[in-house]
């Protein structure tokens, strides 16, 4: 391995300037966020690269992992390991570094503003009717608050434990299941969440928000029967991965009434396919895969992966 090879850094989607001009200050290191989009170009581009440093667009898989032999180092512009390769990565010897708890904040706060925004029903989007003359003050009286409602999280990492601090300083009640946590385990009464199975959660939560990790246990982890147990009213907030939730199930159930609301931030497929089930739909909030993007997590994100990726990259050249 040259040098150079173990020196050069490929960054193929967005990434703050800030921290790219960190890593080009020490670093051969080529920026381009359209990169993603080139496969064959991002393929040429990372031969001779020592670190490669991505977002969840990119599938750093067998094929691209061959296109790169002098390959040390993949950066995850995030937390989820979906679209990496983890065990291919371990057999060649790649260090794979996440950016954990970077983005945390953006999420929780994303869950705590979506549940407010769908148990208000459609008061935030009245401008244009206001404007036009209209005053639809009796359609949008018979919102709900917040405060005394039970928040349910599914998952209990370091998103989800934040998300149950800031329900909590509104004046919820938090339950929370994790099949990875022991009911025992210190973190339940830490953060005053009683632990509960994933049904009796969805029995007593009045919003349920997902923070677990997309594996074939959690595919689809909320499907048909899973929402026919969530109780009458209750609201879903997915803001973890796509494939937790059966999308079809989902629109199903808000066009009967048995979910009060959504908000899905990830889909199963992105950018999500037009003819999906859920257009159209009644009290559903879609958006792009932003929940963990805001200026501040951005620079958070970046800052963490460029410092850890540059430490990781000086580690394996002094161990030479």
């Amino acid at each position: 391995m040259t040098s150079r090879a173990a020196r050069r850094i490929v960054i193929c989607e967005f990434m703050d300037e800030t921290a790219v001009a960190h890593l080009a200050a020490a670093y051969d290191t080529l920026y381009d966020e359209a990169l993603v989009d080139r496969p064959d170009e991002l393929r040429s581009a990372i031969a001779a690269a020592g670190a490669l440093i991505v977002r969840n667009r990119t599938r750093v898989d067998a094929a691209l992992l061959g296109a790169a032999p002098a390959l040390q180092i993949v950066g995850r512009l995030g937390v989820g390991l979906d679209n990496i390769d983890v065990d291919a990565c371990a057999r060649r010897g790649i260090e794979v570094i996440p950016a954990t708890g970077a983005n945390a904040v953006s999420v929780a706060e994303y869950v705590i503003c979506a549940a407010m925004l769908l148990l208000r029903g459609g008061a935030y989007t009245s401008s244009p009717a206001v404007a036009a003359g209209e005053w639809p003050r009796a359609a949008l009286s018979r919102g709900r608050e917040l405060a005394g409602k039970t928040l349910g999280l599914v998952g209990f990492g370091t998103i989800g434990r934040l998300t149950g601090r800031l329900a909590r300083a509104m004046g919820m009640h938090v339950i929370g299941s994790d099949a990875q946590i022991a009911d025992d385990a210190p973190s339940w009464a830490t953060d005053a969440t009683p632990p509960h199975t994933l049904d009796a959660l969805l029995a007593l939560a009045d919003i349920v928000s997902l923070h677990v990790p997309l594996t074939p246990a959690t595919r689809h982890l909320i499907d048909a029967a899973r929402i026919a147990r969530m109780k009458p009213g209750a609201i879903l907030v997915n803001s973890a991965r796509g494939g937790v939730v059966d999308e079809a199930a989902v629109a199903a159930a808000l066009r009967s009434g048995r979910l009060a609301g959504a908000a899905l931030d990830v889909f199963e497929y992105e950018p999500l396919a037009a003819g999906s089930p859920l257009a159209d739909c009644p009290n559903l909030l879609l958006t792009p895969h932003i929940a963990g993007v805001t200026v501040e997590s951005n620079l958070r994100v970046s800052m963490l992966v460029a410092e850890r990726v540059g430490e990781a990259l000086r580690r394996r050249r002094s161990s030479r």
